[in-house]
């Protein structure tokens, strides 16, 4: 039976021959024990309890300061990747603007090359119509009649 302090206060032992009732003083001294060794051993679960909590709270602050320390680690990995590609994009399109360039010109050379061929095979052709019609102009007269280059030829060098 456990006892309160207020109840062990409060008790009346009755008084015998010899003073008081002793089965009655060891039957209190009993329960007084066991209420007394119920109490320290629910004081020590408590402390136990205590202790386990302390441990899991320092245990989840731990945690809680390593998830911190690891999202503050993934966010600047995350900003210095996007940063990264960033750069990397950025110099890829300025590559890209340098390589297109560099193709129009030499897309613009090949066209002024190809330009500048074909004014001299123009001149070429020009040059070996003429000596063909002055050709054909001296073997004309020769034969009485006039000559004149086809027609194709004089198209391909206007």
């Amino acid at each position: 039976m456990a006892l309160t302090p207020v109840e062990i206060r409060h008790v009346k032992l009755r008084k015998g021959f010899r003073g008081y009732n002793l089965s009655a003083v060891d039957r209190l001294l009993a329960d007084i024990v066991e209420s007394f060794e119920d109490v320290w051993r629910e004081r020590a679960d408590l402390a136990d309890r205590v202790e386990q909590l302390d441990t899991d709270l320092t245990r989840h602050k731990e945690l809680e300061e390593l998830m911190r320390t690891t999202l503050v680690s993934a966010e600047r990995s995350s900003h210095e990747l996007k940063d990264q590609a960033r750069r990397e994009a950025d110099l890829i399109v300025a590559e890209a603007h340098a390589e297109g360039r560099s193709v129009t010109r030499r897309a613009a050379a090949e066209r002024e090359r190809l330009e500048a061929e074909l004014r001299r095979i123009k001149a070429l052709l020009r040059s070996a119509l003429e000596t063909v019609e002055e050709e054909k102009n001296v073997q004309g007269e020769q034969r009485g009649g006039s000559a004149q280059a086809p027609s194709e030829v004089r198209r391909l060098v206007s």
